[in-house]
């Protein structure tokens, strides 16, 4: 009798899990079809096949297996969750107008955990709107125009110089370290050769996980990725608690506005969300920038007919100023036509955000698919960017192209490098100013050479794992 009972009870269990892996692997939705594609393994999904590393430019073989297979909407399943993949300009650019209507900003629970609960990226409605507006007082055109602009222009041209006296120098490193001082300076008062604690070296430590299989065991990289979050926000709270007791004490930076709105009366913003901003500003300031700033010299580098007009292009600036030791003004700035090309087309082939994720409000139709309430959509940039429908010979690196399309100054449904509709991203103009006038100052002052390292690896981030090492010589005078 008490084997007949385990055999049945051992029979239940087998069934029951089959049961749930049939409903895993082939999910169903109340009204409609869902689209094409394959769920994965329970629970893992196609996570690993996701994160596999890929050395190419080329969209992603996770990415561009599953177009072949299924069209350029499929469904999958990523860290736990169900997504639907869009490689669909139209489908990409309806999601993006329909934000807070049909969809909302929604990332994976790992990236949550990893830029805070209380990141930018996961508030909605007013919230973001307030936010935006507050971030705005610092990388908008008025104070990019009138406080950054120069101390820009002097980062770039004091590090070229010491630079040159070494030599080598691996490009991504060096410039990242520009960027994080020069941005941590205007954010928090940052000094990194008077400050004890390194933030640079935590924020190296949250990188190398950030883009990893999200198993949080010492040793992993994702372990090291939120041990270097914890540090940094350790290191923020005390500043703020600090800033807090010394009221009167203005440091002239962006906490400041911050603190001024911690202080309000009712303020919306709250300690958590304070922290969670400053961090994702350090973040996305520094890291983003200085991988399409590595990449974009490394195109320069490997073609001399483009290097040769953008310098023409710099050094035609500098002839037509009265005086030629002058800094570059913003007029001149807005007058970078070929730089702003190059910056496009770096932007376009360098990808460096590979999914930009939105989550169904409710149960959609569209294209003859439903997405479900609760299901993340992942526009997909590099299957848009790198489409030889939009783009001839799209693997090629060419700035021309940027010529005649209107998104020079933007974004639009075919080129999504800085994101879309009303999350378009506000520290765009900011990347933007940085490249240029680096590239400035690196082609009017300074020739190279590259000797070592330069490729690329994704996983499914862009980065550079034998760096890009250069060495820098001034130009005769």
């Amino acid at each position: 009798m008490a084997f007949l009972v385990a055999m049945c009870s051992a029979v239940a269990v087998v069934v029951l899990a089959v049961h749930w892996v049939y409903k895993w692997r082939n999910p169903s939705c109340s009204i409609g079809n869902l689209p094409p594609g394959s769920m994965g393994l329970p629970l893992l999904g196609e996570t690993i096949q996701f994160f596999s590393p890929n050395t190419t430019f080329d969209v992603s073989p996770f990415i561009k297996d599953r177009i072949k297979r299924y069209g350029p909407v499929f469904r999958t399943s990523l860290v736990g969750l169900p997504v639907v993949v869009s490689a669909d300009p139209e489908l990409n650019h309806f999601v993006f107008q329909q934000e807070g209507r049909l969809f909302e900003s929604c990332y994976p629970g790992t990236f949550t955990e990893i830029f805070g609960r209380s990141n930018v990226g996961s508030l909605h409605g007013f919230m973001y709107k307030y936010l935006k507006s507050l971030v705005l007082k610092l990388f908008g055109p008025e104070s990019l125009k009138d406080l950054m602009l120069r101390d820009v222009e002097t980062a770039a041209c004091a590090n070229l110089s010491s630079w040159s006296r070494l030599s080598s120098i691996e490009l991504k490193e060096a410039t990242s370290n520009m960027i994080f001082d020069l941005t941590a300076k205007k954010l928090i008062s940052y000094e990194t050769s008077s400050s004890s604690e390194s933030l640079r070296k935590n924020f190296v430590a949250f990188i190398r996980g950030l883009i990893s299989y999200p198993v949080d065991l010492p040793g992993t990289a994702y372990h090291q990725c939120m041990q270097g979050r914890k540090n940094v926000m350790k290191v923020l709270k005390n500043m703020l608690l600090e800033r807090r007791n010394s009221p009167r004490k203005q440091h002239g930076d962006f906490f400041d506005y911050v603190i001024e709105e911690l202080n309000k009366e009712r303020s919306l913003v709250t300690e958590t969300i304070a922290l969670d901003l400053m961090f994702v500003l350090l973040f996305a300031s520094f890291e983003t920038t200085s991988l399409a700033l590595t990449l974009a010299i490394k195109f320069l580098t490997d073609h001399p007919n483009v290097l040769e007009k953008m310098t023409e292009e710099h050094d035609t600036i500098i002839k037509n100023r009265e005086d030629p030791m002058t800094g570059v003004t913003w007029m001149e700035y807005r007058s970078m036509t070929v730089t702003f090309q190059v910056i496009n087309e770096t932007a376009r082939l360098a990808n460096i955000v590979p999914g930009i994720f939105r989550k169904a409000l409710k149960d959609i139709q569209i294209n003859g698919y439903t997405i479900p309430a609760g299901w993340r959509v992942m526009a997909c940039p590099p299957a848009v960017h790198l489409n030889p429908e939009i783009y001839k010979d799209p693997l090629t690196f060419d700035p021309w192209r940027w010529k005649e399309r209107p998104e020079l100054n933007g974004g639009s449904k075919h080129f999504m490098a800085f994101g879309g509709g009303m999350r378009f991203c506000v520290g765009t103009e900011f990347t933007k100013l940085q490249m240029a006038i680096f590239l400035h100052c690196l082609v009017t002052k300074y020739r190279w050479k590259a000797i070592g390292g330069g490729n690329i690896v994704r996983t499914p981030g862009l980065g550079f794992p034998n760096g890009y090492h250069i060495q820098l010589y001034p130009k005769a005078r």
